[in-house]
């Protein structure tokens, strides 16, 4: 999975006390590689339990720099560093209306719920009905009802919401797919991991007046998209 080996499932034996510790010490792991620089993310990462998004044979290995299975097909919960690693170029923060192309666990939309804060709003597409409906169960669990999430192709976007400020695909595509472009906002930002003939870039894209910049930032290793933009 993604190349990086999977612990075996086994009944949670970690208290939530255990795994409050392993969560602080996680972000100050991330603080101190660099990955983690805004005070928002950095709240939103201790406040959200990531054990709970997490189905309860993997719950132990929240912490752990490993992608877990979940419900559906080829899906799973990235390692923890990948919030920070999507949020922090995005310039993710208060206020912002936040769009995420692959809910996964709902773990991402939780983060980034807390750091748009009670005026932002957060959007997720999920194409998996099973991992939408663990996603959803999930998000109202903890509190997350507001977060809109929707079953159906991320490539499309999510019209009804739009304008985005802010735009994060969680699945490695050939290119951002147009509709995605269309709903973002004028210095909007999108981020993606996109295929190269040597692998995957994590890629920054800022939309212009009459075009877009790309930076590319790190190689990255991501599932491939399913619907009508899929590679």
């Amino acid at each position: 999975m993604h190349g990086w080996p999977v612990p075996p499932p086994k009944p949670p034996i970690k208290t939530a006390s255990q795994l409050a510790i392993e969560r602080q010490l996680k972000v100050s792991a991330l603080e101190a590689q660099g990955l983690l620089k805004s005070e928002r993310i950095k709240a939103a990462l201790l406040r959200v339990p990531r054990e709970d998004f997490i189905p309860a044979e993997y719950r132990d290995f929240a912490y752990e720099e490993v992608p877990l299975p979940l419900p559906g097909t080829a899906a799973t919960i990235s390692c923890p560093h990948s919030s920070p690693l999507f949020y922090e170029p995005l310039g993710l923060g208060h206020g912002q209306r936040f769009l995420e192309i692959g809910t996964g666990s709902g773990y991402g939309a939780a983060v980034a719920r807390e750091v748009v804060g009670d005026t932002g709003q957060v959007t997720s597409i999920e194409i998996d009905p099973l991992t939408h409906a663990f996603a959803k169960r999930n998000l109202e669990r903890a509190g997350y009802a507001d977060v809109v999430l929707v079953l159906g192709d991320g490539g499309l976007g999510h019209a009804p919401r739009a304008p985005y400020d802010r735009i994060a695909i969680t699945a490695a595509c050939a290119d951002i797919p147009p509709p995605l472009v269309a709903q973002l906002t004028l210095g909007g930002r999108i981020i993606a991991p996109l295929l190269e003939d040597s692998g995957q870039r994590l890629t920054l894209i800022t939309k212009q007046t009459d075009a877009a910049t790309r930076e590319e930032l790190c190689d990255v290793l991501y599932v491939r998209p399913q619907g009508q933009y899929a590679s």
